[in-house]
């Protein structure tokens, strides 16, 4: 052997001789020493490191031809390589010529044809585990950074951003007044009502967004993934209109603390009079107007601000809050910071102090607002004038003035007179009376008196409130940047949402408890001269709590107009909305910029409508029904079961889910049915136009019209193509075998299949008849009736069938290709473990190992069940271990089965426990973490362990056990004996392989057999002699019927019996107490012979002994199990 170096030392061409060369990569990168070199020479070992790229090896070589068998890797050590001998063996069998070990596999012989086609474990699971869950960007510039994951915790990851969220303007500019109106029981219920509402959202949405990786997206990935693209573009797009009118209102917000708060009438531009509607609502348009211009350019210009700017909106959220909570316990005994002037028992507009008096010298502007001069008085000085010198309005001059505290603190026990609503018209006097004369004005003006501005019932605050809770969202809509967002999600989530309830519903006890009556029902402060009324409750000073809030808002309105282009950029990119294609176009800075201005062409609209307490409502709408999608989306998958419904999530429960729809359906039209209604047209219209076409309205005779319409509607749209790997579930056709008296012979195998389903999906037990149709319709019917009785009995949803044919394999063959109907096809066959195949000279064999053969052809898993009469009834409860020993991966199927079993109350008490095999190549210890990982994604609760299966000889048991096999497949072939004659004969050389006729103990030797490059037999005896033979082994063997001298066992044949053997030691070894184990079946033949089926029989047999029940798996060619939602 030679080896050349590329100039840069990262290649290497090593000769092996004269038919062939390897080529090696140095993955490290770096020239390679003259000591390394050393290590190419033949007798040394080459560094670990060095790898075989399958790109870079000449195939047309015939040295070069082994690498073909190695799928599972791109890269293969080299160091077995320094061993290969390339000359041609005189035996052709080509499999064998390449030391297995070369390939990776040398215990797992068996899985040979397997590995070609599907990879080893040890490579699946690596690529797995070590998948990126982040959505990857398209190519771009090739020196652009790739996108670093954040890594968030829950803390910073979710929690702030949801408290940041929930928390916003209403706290700060409605919450007094709510209190005030609804008082507070009322004002309690409200607020308890909106957050059980956002609470059952979050339990729906902690099982969504655990169940699997979801990259961001929020609720819109959530829903569209779980109840498709028609609800997942409704729902989208009613959030997007959400997150944009919530963008509205935080501007609208901004502007009315500014306007009425900080600056006053200097700064509006209709009049000094900011209390009138036309004058406030004006002002709000005009200002909101330029401010959103401002705020998008901004989102527009610089995007890292935004995301700078929202810790400096969360400290002043939180600092405020803690501000109002201070100072509610500082001021116990109340403050003199909030004086209020009363006419009678009504509340009057900036009145100081000094001038809540009834003289017109001392005060003349209110003196004049309420009373006329008389006529013989008019050429007087103000200062000279007398109250008997005016005609005065009846209400004021029967009532006095007088300065009240506006904060009284928790001392005054004030909350008493706020424990109940006072829901008045618009227009009516804020007054402290309930009698009607005391606040109706008779239709007289209002003159300074504080009145109502708009009608007001539970229902309707409601709505207004709503809004104050919402932003829940916050943390699933980062999942990407989380470090474990299964685990970070429902903690921050529901711990910011607790947080939030908490605070606002102390919030309706506290306020009532500290502001007297008639100050929490002044919406805007007008009694106490247009200031914040929470501002005077908070420490230290009123404009910390106005200052900070105008800031908090501002964020807040910033990161809507951030994100809800984002959402419909998403939206766009899925295709799922054709006319809002254009707005998945980005720029070259990579932002939507297109789906920025439309956003800004929305949020003007609402920016228009100018009021606060019109903008709440709707957009309480809109995510309402957003919300209750969630809720949806959860309570069907819970009910449906689909297999791929496993939340790591386990605290919800499909009542809690309903619960939240029907709550949130609930708060929709008790806010304002109107506006529920458009939003539920809205929806609607999204659905439909997403949906294209829909059932043909053709009822027939009423319900069973329905049915069939609905049915034949069912059925076409799933012929649109083969079901996504989430929505995969076993469709069972079960191949049952009926005894003379067309009774099923093995019910266990219905029972099997009733626990797999849980009752759902499709399920078709059938069975094949062998005669003539014409002549066998009777026996059909019958058999029939026999599979309905066992299918009704074991509580099967399913259907049987009964195929007459002359063959049993070709009619096993047409049932799997044509049994079904459209997209309700099977995608798994079960068939039973032939019991006497080695005793009936009937095909049994045959017909087995062709069923496994169609199986595969047609693309269907397949399940047998050895040991089928010991498996538990459905009425049994099971209690222990399922071992899965997981070999190949084959999609999943081996994850997903016993996930399903565990469904069913019969195995729920069983634990997982999965075993796989590790190479002498392969990390173990780095195996195990990947399987950890893998099933972590998976939402998979199991024990995992790794079996070492060490590079050993072939032991002569081995060789002797695959002696008798082919003896027996000689004989059976070349003789023709009846068949008591063979079942004797095949009895009596099973019971000398298992006793000692043959020489050999009845306890597995430890006498090894190895071969030699000539693959001829070396027995190495215990004593440590050795006698070598020529092409064949020698042991002492009785000559009942035909010596073994004359058969030489085919060296792959003794490779798949090694495998058995050492297999079944392990996993008997490790589940001999399992109550079920499951393993990877093995591929047949693919050599079509009775002697290859009957050496593939007794593999398995070989494979299974010692086990009680196993269940041999192999998939149907397709992934059948998905990390995601």
């Amino acid at each position: 052997m030679s080896a050349e170096g590329s100039p840069d030392g990262s290649r290497f061409k090593v000769e092996t001789g004269d038919t062939g060369s390897l080529y090696v990569e140095n993955s490290v990168n770096k020239p390679v020493s003259k000591e390394e070199e050393s290590l190419l020479e033949p007798g040394n070992n080459l560094p670990q490191p060095d790898s075989l790229p399958l790109s870079e090896v000449d195939m047309s070589s015939p040295g070069n031809s082994v690498i073909t068998a190695t799928p599972d890797s791109t890269h293969i050590p080299i160091v077995k390589y320094t061993e290969l001998d390339t000359v041609d063996q005189p035996d052709g069998d080509q499999l064998l010529k390449t030391p297995d070990s070369a390939v990776g596999h040398s215990n797992l012989f068996l899985y040979h044809d397997e590995f070609k086609e599907r990879p080893a474990i040890a490579g699946a699971i690596s690529s797995i585990a070590n998948y990126s869950s982040t959505i990857q960007q398209t190519p771009g510039d090739p020196d652009a950074k790739p996108v670093e994951k954040a890594n968030l915790g829950t803390l910073m990851g979710v929690y702030l951003p949801c408290i940041q969220n929930i928390f916003g303007v209403i706290l700060f500019i409605r919450m007094t007044w709510i209190v005030g109106t609804c008082g507070v029981v009322e004002g309690f219920l409200v607020v308890f009502c909106c957050c059980c509402v956002t609470m059952l959202t979050a339990i729906s949405m902690s099982a969504i967004a655990t169940n699997g990786v979801v990259p961001a997206g929020g609720s819109y990935f959530m829903i569209s993934r779980a109840l498709g693209p028609e609800f997942g573009g409704a729902v989208g797009i009613l959030f997007y209109i959400g997150t944009t009118f919530a963008g509205a209102m935080y501007i609208i917000g901004a502007v009315e603390i500014s306007l009425t708060y900080l600056f006053g009438p200097p700064m509006s531009l209709f009049g000094p009079d900011i209390n009138d509607d036309f004058v406030k609502f004006n002002n709000y348009r005009v200002y909101g107007t330029m401010l959103l211009i401002v705020m998008g350019l901004i989102v527009f210009l610089g995007v890292k601000f935004v995301n700078k700017f929202a810790g400096v909106a969360l400290f002043c959220v939180i600092g405020s809050i803690i501000s109002i909570f201070v100072g509610v316990f500082v001021n116990f005994g109340g403050n003199t910071k909030a004086p209020i002037c009363m006419l009678g028992s009504r509340l009057l507009s900036q009145v100081t102090e000094e001038y809540c008096i009834k003289d017109p010298v001392e005060s003349p502007d209110i003196w004049n607002m309420y009373c006329e001069r008389l006529s013989n008085f008019t050429d007087l000085h103000m200062n000279d004038t007398t109250p008997e010198m005016y005609k005065c309005d009846e209400y004021f001059q029967d009532n006095e003035l007088n300065i009240t505290q506006g904060i009284v603190g928790m001392k005054s026990g004030v909350i008493k007179k706020n424990l109940w609503n006072k829901y008045y018209d618009a227009g009516t006097a804020i007054s402290n009376s309930t009698v009607e004369s005391e606040y109706n004005l008779g239709g007289k003006p209002p003159k300074n008196q504080i009145t109502v501005d708009i009608f007001a019932s539970f229902t309707i605050i409601v709505g207004i409130f709503f809004p104050s809770v919402t932003g829940i969202m916050a943390g699933s809509n980062r999942s990407g940047d989380l470090a474990d967002p299964q685990a970070s999600i429902p903690v921050g989530t529901i711990c910011a949402i607790l947080t939030t309830s908490i605070t606002y519903l102390a919030s309706v006890i506290l306020f009532a408890a500290t502001v007297d009556p008639l100050l929490l029902r002044d919406k805007f402060g007008q009694s106490i001269g247009g200031s914040l009324v929470i501002g005077n409750v908070a420490w230290p000073h009123p404009k910390v709590i106005e200052i900070g809030s105008l800031l908090s808002t501002i964020g807040a309105g910033l990161q809507s107009l951030t994100g809800a282009p984002r959402l419909l950029q998403s939206i766009a990119k899925d295709g799922i909305i054709p006319f809002l294609e254009p707005m998945g176009v980005v720029s070259s800075r990579n932002e939507p910029v297109r789906a920025l201005a439309l956003t800004i062409g929305i949020c003007q609209i609402a920016v228009l409508i100018g009021n606060v307490d019109a903008i709440a409502p709707l957009l309480s709408m809109f995510f309402l029904m957003c919300y209750g999608f969630v809720n949806l989306a959860c309570a069907l998958q819970t009910l449906l079961r689909t297999p791929n419904w496993r939340p790591r999530f386990k605290y919800y429960h499909w009542s809690l889910s309903l619960l939240g729809v029907v709550m949130c359906l609930g708060v929709m039209f008790m806010s304002s049915w109107y506006f529920a209604l458009l939003a539920m047209f809205i929806a609607g219209l999204v659905y439909k136009y997403i949906e294209y076409r829909g059932a043909e309205k053709e009822w027939g005779d009423g319900i069973r019209g329905l049915a069939l319409s609905a049915a034949r509607f069912s059925l076409l749209r799933l012929e649109d193509g083969p079901p996504h790997t989430k929505n995969w579930r076993p469709q069972i056709l079960i191949l049952s075998k009926l005894d003379d008296k067309l009774n099923v012979k093995h019910k266990r195998l219905f029972t099997l299949a009733s626990q797999l389903k849980a009752g759902k999906g499709l399920t078709i037990g059938c069975t094949v008849v062998q005669g003539e149709f014409g002549k066998m319709y009777g026996e059909s019917q019958a058999a029939r009736l026999s599979l309905k009785q066992v299918i009704e009995s074991e509580q099967v949803k399913g259907f049987p069938e009964v195929v007459v044919n002359q063959s049993i394999s070709q009619g096993i063959c047409h049932m799997i290709q044509t049994s079904g109907l459209g997209g309700m096809k099977p995608n798994t066959v079960i068939v039973g473990w032939p019991n006497s195949w080695r005793k009936k000279e009937e095909d049994g064999t045959q017909v087995f190992v062709n069923t496994i053969r169609d199986a595969a052809s047609g693309k269907m898993a397949l399940l047998v069940p050895k040991g089928i009469q010991r498996f538990p009834d459905t009425g049994d409860s099971v209690k222990g271990n399922i071992d899965i020993w997981w070999i190949v991966h084959d999609g999943g199927l081996l994850m997903l089965l016993p996930f399903l079993l565990k469904q069913h109350r019969t195995w729920r008490k069983c634990r997982l426990r999965i075993f796989t095999v590790a190479q002498v190549e392969d990390n173990s210890i780095q195996m195990k973490k990947d399987l950890k990982t893998f099933l972590y994604q998976l939402r998979i609760d199991a024990d995992v362990e790794v079996v070492e299966m060490h590079d050993s000889d072939v032991s002569a048991y081995t060789y002797e056990r695959t002696l008798i096999m082919e003896q027996r497949n000689e004989m059976l072939h070349e003789m023709r004996v009846s068949k008591k004659s063979r079942s004797k004969m095949v009895d009596s050389l099973l019971d000398s392989s298992r006793h000692q006729d043959l020489g050999i103990p009845t306890q597995k030797s430890p006498s090894k057999v190895k071969f030699s490059e000539e693959l001829n037999g070396d027995v190495d005896g215990e004593g440590g002699s050795s006698n070598v033979v020529e092409n064949h082994v020698k042991p002492n063997v009785k000559r009942e019927h035909k010596s073994m001298d004359s058969i030489t066992p085919e060296n792959a044949n003794v490779r798949r019996m090694h495998t058995a053997v050492k297999l079944n030691e392990a996993i008997v070894a490790k589940s001999h107490d399992a109550k079920l184990v499951i393993l990877n079946l093995p591929g047949p033949p693919k050599v079509v012979g009775k002697d290859k089926d009957c050496s593939y029989m007794e593999f398995l047999e070989v494979l299974t002994e010692g086990l009680e029940r196993v269940l041999m798996v192999r998939g149907g060619g397709r992934e059948v199990i998905t990390i995601y939602s």
